[in-house]
């Protein structure tokens, strides 16, 4: 069964409609800058979550992990 992408999975430090920033750490010239929007929450990958982040700058979603996401 597929879960709602709005459903917390426990151990994630941010929710679903969160606004964050990426991490200035995040080294990747073609990212927007400024706020995002947590879509999705994803399961772990390498032993990191990730979330799946919309810019209102940007046509399309990407996936980062949790470790690249700053409040």
């Amino acid at each position: 069964m597929r879960e709602h992408p709005n459903l917390a999975i426990a151990g994630h430090r941010f929710s679903a409609g969160s606004t964050i920033r990426l991490s200035r750490s995040l080294v990747m010239p073609t990212v927007a800058s400024g706020d995002y929007t947590i879509v999705a929450l994803l399961p772990p990958r390498d032993g990191e979550f990730q979330y799946r982040v919309k810019s209102e700058l940007e046509p399309y979603e990407r996936v980062v992990k949790e470790d690249a996401l700053d409040e």
